[in-house]
């Protein structure tokens, strides 16, 4: 069976302007103002997420019986990402979730929740940050399920999920207890009794991510909720698309970081330009991210190694460069972006959760060296 959602990009053709133009315009009028409560903790935006997804943000890179394009999602994602970095990550988790249904070839599945994931009507994340270390030899599996009739039986407990509610979903993957080396990736529903979110305890930033630790007590997971019987063949897929994606988070924020060295250069530059990093420096950077980036989101299916280590070597560059360009702005602002108040420090604060949030940089490594 193939998977049914359509795409709203033409392959062979460049990413609609207009889109990125519209989430650009959304973000500054209607994020901005809010960048410093999602940060503490004090509000998840998921009404404007919601509304994010309404003018196509979530939609663009569902692909249509072949070939997807991740263009214009990362692209969106970046202007997300210059005005907030927590929010960039829910834009990732929503359009992670977006590209686990568009794939699967579960047609109930994807009839049922493709167009509510990529309208942003129903909201969630992912739930493979375990898994994703598992098949790296990193952890085990902390799911557990076994088949009963019409679906699955399924416990254990995941520590952090995030861009949660008690009406979201998210993608997950069980070990099969009655069947040795049998993996299973499914749908959680966050409504299900049988499900418990755990608040998680304050982070050093971005704590309006409806980030939980996720609890299952004998869930039954229906047939209809099942993203892929074999997990791991359908992770082998997505997996390029999985970490392409949070490249829109790194590219946002480090072309923050340029504008907020750029903005202290008038008052600062005669002693800021003895600093080692400068930010033509970071614009360089970023163009050749930028290029790159485009030129892999093109092809996210391509099955060649080659294009499998360019795509973990730019995630890893773009975690390493997102702390530098975050910490040249720390140190162009001087004690003006030591201040509470002043955006320097939370985009340090978000630089750090780019290199550490999975595949973190040490994964990233490991991968390319093939341990």
């Amino acid at each position: 069976m193939g998977s049914l959602a359509l795409s709203r990009v033409e392959a062979v053709g460049q990413p609609a302007p207009s889109l990125v133009d519209e989430v650009a315009r959304l973000v500054r009028q209607e994020l901005a103002p809010l960048a410093s409560a999602i940060d503490a903790g004090s509000v998840y935006p998921g009404e404007l997420l919601r509304r994010l997804g309404a003018v196509g943000a979530w939609g663009s890179h569902a692909p249509l019986e072949g070939p997807a394009d991740l263009r214009c999602a990362i692209q969106a994602m970046a202007a997300i990402g210059e005005v907030c970095g927590a929010t960039a990550f829910m834009a990732w988790c929503q359009n992670t979730l977006v590209w686990y249904a568009a794939n699967s070839t579960n047609l109930k599945l994807a009839t049922r929740f493709g167009d509510g994931f990529s309208s942003g009507r129903l909201l969630g994340g992912t739930g493979l940050s375990n898994p994703m270390k598992s098949f790296f030899g990193i952890e085990k599996l902390k799911l557990k399920g076994r088949k009963v009739e019409g679906g699955y039986i399924v416990r254990g407990a995941l520590p952090w999920v995030s861009n949660l509610g008690p009406d979201h979903f998210f993608g997950t993957i069980f070990e099969r207890e009655d069947e040795p080396g049998g993996i299973v990736m499914f749908l959680a529903d966050c409504s299900d009794p049988a499900i418990t979110l755990q608040p998680c305890k304050p982070f050093l930033a971005m704590d309006g991510t409806g980030t939980y630790g996720v609890q299952f007590r004998d869930v039954f997971v229906p047939d209809d909720l099942i993203l892929a019987e074999q997990a791991a063949p359908f992770v082998k897929k997505i997996r390029a698309g999985f970490i392409l994606l949070q490249a829109g988070m790194g590219l946002g924020l480090i072309r923050d970081c340029i504008a907020i060295m750029d903005e202290v250069g008038a008052p600062l530059g005669h002693v800021n330009r003895y600093l080692p990093q400068q930010p033509v420096q970071f614009r360089e950077l970023h163009a050749e991210f930028e290029k790159e980036t485009m030129a892999l989101a093109r092809d996210p299916f391509n099955t060649d190694d080659s294009y499998w280590r360019r795509v973990v070597a730019l995630r890893l560059r773009l975690g390493d460069a997102s702390v530098a360009a975050a910490h040249a702005a720390m140190l162009h602002c001087g004690a003006r972006g030591y201040l509470k108040r002043h955006r320097a420090q939370r985009r340090l604060r978000e630089a750090y959760f780019v290199a550490i949030v999975t595949p973190a940089t040490k994964q990233l490594r490991k991968m390319l060296a093939g341990d």
